[in-house]
């Protein structure tokens, strides 16, 4: 089969095809990462330059852009390094797509993902395929601790690194405390086996919890784990003037999507999603028929503890704005800015 270099910008047919019969004539790089964007070129040419800055620096940078953008692709050909390429799709079709497309045109063995508007700390890939390599599993699955950075605070999360012996989907979804963050995983901090990637690829059209999906069904194949590296490597910038994913709240789509995924939780953490991060949505519906699906569903496939119904309640009976109130005193943030640019009483 003949092998030719990748040029460093690309224009794939949708969906993507035949990327695995392209290959770089020169040396292969150690870390593919993998980069979807789409109208924000000046957050993701912030997000390149975090990684081209790595310590590490055998790598190579694909920026995935969803859907014709000539403004992102302008700015992405006006950075002057061999070990960017930039992929354009002919029409959306959304983060986890755009990811996959990514990694279908990934030449490294290991592929670590990074969401536009996020950016990595110098030493990220270096220490992260340190933990790999020491890793006692063939596809070990290695993420970090990270930096919550909001106009009013920095936050390290997760707050804790996993037990020994700790059900992994427990860790990641079990609150020992009031507020997220203890076990956590955001995917920008994730790195695997790019092999792991294309035999798990991300789930196009789940609206949210994209990397929780993702790395539960990675759990679930033999010889996977997860590892958490102690440091924060990374910078995930939140509660920004900008849309985000993040704020949407699909709750029907998530119910579905957690109810068909039952077998990827133990009971314990069955409870714990359903009651926490499935409520958080659905609470927008003020439908006390939805407040008592979603507890029915926790109770009768799951084991809840006190802390999921002390969660589970505050979400549903005390008012948004009081629950932010009690949130920033928790984590010791700043109140929220008015309108008006003012701190809000």
């Amino acid at each position: 089969m003949p092998y030719w270099p990748l040029p460093r910008h690309l224009d794939f047919t949708f969906p993507l095809a035949g990327v695995d019969s392209f290959r770089s004539m020169s040396a292969i790089p150690e870390v593919s990462v993998v980069i979807p964007t789409r109208s924000r070129p000046a957050l993701v040419t912030r997000a390149v330059r975090s990684v081209l800055a790595q310590t590490f620096d055998n790598i190579e940078v694909i920026v995935v852009v969803d859907g014709p953008d000539d403004e992102t692709v302008a700015t992405l050909q006006a950075i002057d390094d061999p070990r960017l390429r930039t992929v354009v799709l002919p029409r959306r079709g959304g983060a986890p797509n755009a990811r996959n497309a990514g990694v279908g045109a990934a030449q490294a063995p290991w592929t670590a993902m990074l969401d536009d508007d996020d950016e990595w700390l110098p030493d990220k890939l270096a220490v992260q395929l340190d933990e790999a390599k020491a890793a006692n599993v063939p596809l070990p699955i290695v993420t970090c601790r990270l930096i919550n950075r909001t106009p009013r605070a920095d936050i390290v999360m997760p707050r804790r690194l996993p037990d020994h012996g700790e059900p992994r989907s427990e860790y990641l979804t079990v609150r020992r405390g009031l507020t997220h963050g203890d076990g956590f995983v955001q995917t920008s901090m994730i790195l695997a086996p790019t092999e792991l990637f294309r035999k798990v690829p991300f789930t196009v059209g789940l609206p949210r919890l994209q990397e929780l999906d993702w790395t539960l069904r990675a759990l679930a194949q033999d010889g996977v784990d997860l590892f958490v590296a102690p440091e924060p490597l990374l910078v995930w910038h939140t509660d920004e003037n900008r849309p985000r994913l993040s704020l949407v709240s699909p709750w029907e789509k998530m119910f579905v999507w957690s109810r068909a995924n039952r077998s990827l939780f133990t009971p314990r953490a069955y409870a714990a999603v359903t009651l926490s991060v499935i409520s958080s949505m659905a609470v927008a519906s003020g439908s006390f028929t939805v407040f008592r699906a979603v507890l029915s569903e926790a109770r009768r496939h799951g084991r809840p503890g006190v802390l999921d119904y002390v969660t589970f309640l505050q979400i549903w009976l005390l008012p948004p704005g009081l629950r932010a109130k009690l949130r920033d005193l928790v984590l010791r943030r700043r109140p929220a800015a008015s309108p008006g640019g003012s701190v809000a009483p």
